[in-house]
């Protein structure tokens, strides 16, 4: 029966799991020595069945015998954070406000931005981090720096289970891009590349993954990347006090790796005058204050992260973990809650959240059972917006709940009519507060360029758990620093506010076009093109068309993937300049795709309609020419022989591309097939290679006693060139039919097709003629005429080897 419960737990099915629990440990009965595995498999069942308050009874009591550890709480914890996730509107952590700025990794203002192959940016010092600290998948976070096991952990005062190294002890750890931090958040801090492989060494073939999405990128070229000239440019002139402030924190951070937290305490003083709304700033000024055991002030700092980032991970861990020094252990295991409510993979959210909640589960059960019964009551006058999450259960159905609380049940609804507390959710999940309880902050929301109000960032509201209104200080932001952030009414979150004389179009031109970027290209050596730019300057050389750094293991990659920020702000400030230099490449785009005028012409041997024709492509004007008929879709170019006169031939056939082979230094194998042929109506160039306006021709087609001789024609010269193939060698044989293919077969009706029956463009290929003898038999319109002189080739070539 127990290996059934355990299937329906793993399937899902909490309710037979825990029916079954139940059972089998009421049957053996509470004997002396009684094993409380049982009942705590029975808890976890409950848990995952939503029936949370008995989970929570059988807990408490487990707790009284001292059988629970931390590591056994998981499935309370993950339940109770998947109700902060359904109450909450949570699906993960984001963040506010224009984020174009902010590096995807770290979350903080770009310095020293580096964008890789992929197309993504991040500033150098997140992409310089040890590799080999980072894990397979950036979703699933890694453990948490060891705690110390000589350090306690107090719950108001009172010593507990696990805790939280002092601050002083954290100087090792790391902080945002650089510094450090407490190992509550160490996780958070990794570098943004992922391993493709576990283990620690890193060998030549070592390979790292961007987070964003998922491409390989080698470790080892990372740190070579130069810093992106464009962007650069652009965030110190449209930025200088966020760059500068930037530039502070790295210093802060340098100080703060030193264990000199009063010089970098200073330092980020000056960087959040100069950017007071920068969230990491902030989260790092708070772990330099727990450094210097200003618990008080670092907890201000992670309160004002939380307002301006809402959903920033990091932030929540911040506040929870000087919640924790405080000893206020009910916040700061809903900080943690919370925290997993945005990542139900971050394991050091799980490790603090199940410390807490054990600590307080221990704390209540060695209380006397008469004063407090369970441990819902602890919360049932702390109420706040993302909870008390305990306590919302408490309001649910009494059917679901021990009959040991059903007193105290009875006496939390009654109390709940006169707070107008609203019905619970089926899970017996709170939808709203009680109006007094919804405590804002309305001189600081005057200040803050966020809405206060808004229904999915209700848990704004709450302010750490302290009923002495002298507390209330450290939640008021100064506010001679937070004037600069105030950028209207409808801003979020970490605003950039951009003056529009600072915009210059020509700040976004590509130096080689001098038009505005258009899916915008950067080298590792840093310079920004237009993709088309950039494909054409290598096509001559590998090396960057500015600074001349070899590039030619950039272009065995063959990956131009557009710089996503460049295009976003392109797109977000250039919109007007964006349209009309979308529509001027998409008529380039319409010109390169017509197939009658300024056709492409490929200069070299004779082709045919329906023979292969391989091209081994290494000239830069023609490898322009494949890549645009590739890009346009139309897959198609015009083959002649050379003319010593005009250039090229005045007749020639169209050529359809099937595949191309890519060699790492540009080179390239097409092969193609014949299509149409055609009449050189105008020759001319572009780019380098020829085209020409061009008009197909197609053969006459006769009809009576015409047709009945074309046809006896048709099968007479069939079977002769067909007697003339096979009297050929087998070693001259097999190396035709290697390159052209088997003879095709013979058509019944020869007209059916325009150019006429395919095994005569195949015997002519075949045949050893010149291209200038050939050329004469492309231009025909009359199968009979092209019929007639094939056969006689055929009987010349006969007569020459009989002799």
């Amino acid at each position: 029966m127990l290996e059934f419960a355990a299937e329906a737990f793993q399937a899902g099915n909490f309710e037979l799991a825990a029916e079954i629990y139940e059972c089998q440990w009421r049957e053996r009965g509470e004997a002396a020595g009684w094993d409380w595995e049982l009942p705590l498999r029975t808890a976890d069942a409950l848990c995952g069945a939503g029936r949370v308050p008995e989970a929570l009874a059988l807990y408490q009591r487990a707790a009284a015998c001292g059988e629970v550890r931390a590591g056994g709480l998981e499935a309370l914890v993950l339940s109770l954070a998947d109700s902060v996730r359904s109450r909450e509107g949570v699906c993960g952590e984001r963040l506010a406000g224009a984020t174009e700025f902010l590096c995807p990794h770290c979350g903080g203002f770009f310095c020293d931005p580096v964008s890789l192959p992929c197309g993504h940016t991040f500033c150098r010092c997140c992409l310089e981090k040890d590799p080999a600290t980072v894990e397979i998948d950036p979703s699933r976070r890694g453990p948490s720096a060891p705690l110390d096991p000589g350090v306690s952990h107090t719950v108001n005062g009172q010593p507990g289970e696990g805790g939280h190294a002092p601050a002083e002890e954290l100087a090792s750890d790391e902080m945002d891009c650089e510094g450090s931090h407490a190992p509550a958040v160490q996780e958070l801090a990794r570098g943004p590349l992922a391993q493709d492989s576990e283990g620690s060494a890193l060998p030549d073939s070592y390979q790292c993954v961007c987070p964003l999405c998922r491409e390989p990128v080698n470790p080892h070229t990372v740190r070579s990347y130069r810093t992106n000239v464009v962007l650069t440019h652009l965030l110190t002139k449209w930025f200088p006090s966020s760059v500068k402030a930037q530039h502070l924190r790295h210093e802060g951070n340098a100080l703060y790796k030193r264990k000199e937290f009063a010089a970098a305490l200073q330092k980020y003083d000056e960087a959040l005058y100069l950017a007071p709304n920068d969230h990491v700033l902030h989260s790092n000024r708070s772990q330099i204050n727990m450094s210097l055991k200003c618990i008080e002030a670092a907890l201000h700092d992670a309160e004002t992260v939380c307002r301006i980032q809402p959903l920033w991970l990091k932030g929540h861990m911040r506040k929870g973990q000087a919640l924790a020094k405080l000893g206020k252990t009910e916040e700061a295991l809903r900080e943690y809650l919370f925290c997993l409510a945005l990542d139900m993979s971050n394991k050091t959210a799980m490790t603090e959240s199940q410390k807490l909640l054990l600590n307080l589960i221990s704390l209540l059960s060695g209380t006397s059972q008469g004063q407090i019964p369970d441990i819902l009551q602890v919360f049932s006058h702390h109420s706040r917006l993302k909870g008390n999450i305990l306590n919302s259960w408490s309001l649910g159905g009494a059917s679901n709940y021990p009959p040991s609380s059903l007193k105290v049940i009875t006496e939390q609804k009654r109390d709940s009519k006169s707070q107008e507390l609203p019905a619970p959710t089926s899970y017996g999940l709170m939808k709203s507060v009680p109006k007094e309880n919804k405590r804002s902050f309305p001189d600081v929301g005057e200040k803050l360029s966020f809405p206060l109000e808004s229904a999915s960032h209700n848990f704004l509201k709450r302010k750490h758990c302290s009923d002495n209104t002298n507390d209330s200080r450290s939640l008021e932001i100064p506010r001679k620093l937070m004037r600069k952030d105030v950028c209207g009414p409808k801003s979020s979150g970490t605003e950039h506010p951009m003056p529009a004389e600072c915009i210059d179009p020509a700040d976004l031109d590509c130096s080689l076009c001098m038009r505005l970027f258009y899916e915008p290209v950067t080298t590792p050596c840093g310079h920004t093109f237009c993709l088309k730019c950039l494909e054409r300057c290598l096509d001559h050389n590998s090396a960057c068309p500015l600074c001349k750094e070899d590039l030619s293991k950039y272009l065995a990659l063959r990956k131009y993937c557009k710089t996503e920020l460049m295009e976003a702000l392109i797109a977000r400030y250039l919109p007007d300049e964006l349209t009309e230099r979308q529509k001027v490449y998409e008529e380039e785009v319409a010109e390169l795709s017509n197939l009658n005028t300024n056709v492409p012409i490929f200069v070299c041997t004779m082709a045919y309609p329906t023979v292969p024709c391989p091209l081994h492509i290494f000239e830069p004007c023609y490898r322009l020419m494949i890549r645009r008929c590739m890009e346009t879709g139309t897959k198609q170019f015009g083959m002649c022989i050379s003319d010593a006169v005009k250039g090229f031939a005045d007749y020639g056939c169209m050529l359809e591309i099937r595949n191309v082979e890519f060699f790492s230094d540009g080179r390239s194998v097409v092969d193609s097939i014949g299509k149409r042929r055609f009449k050189v109506i105008q020759h001319s160039q572009r780019d380098g290679y020829n085209t020409a306006d061009i008009e197909y021709i197609e053969d006459e087609k006769v009809h009576g006693l015409d047709c009945a001789e074309l046809l006896t024609l048709h099968d007479s010269v069939y079977d002769q060139a067909h007697t003339w193939f096979n009297s050929l060698k087998e070693a001259l044989k097999s190396r035709i039919l290697g390159h052209f293919g088997p003879m095709p077969t013979k058509d019944t009706d020869p007209q059916i097709n325009p150019n006429g029956p395919s095994w005569c463009w195949w015997i002519l290929a075949v045949l050893p003629l010149e291209n200038k003898a050939q050329l004469p038999f492309l231009a025909m319109t009359s199968l009979k005429d092209r019929l007639n002189s094939i056969r006689r080739v055929l009987m010349f070539i006969s007569r020459s080897r009989s002799r």
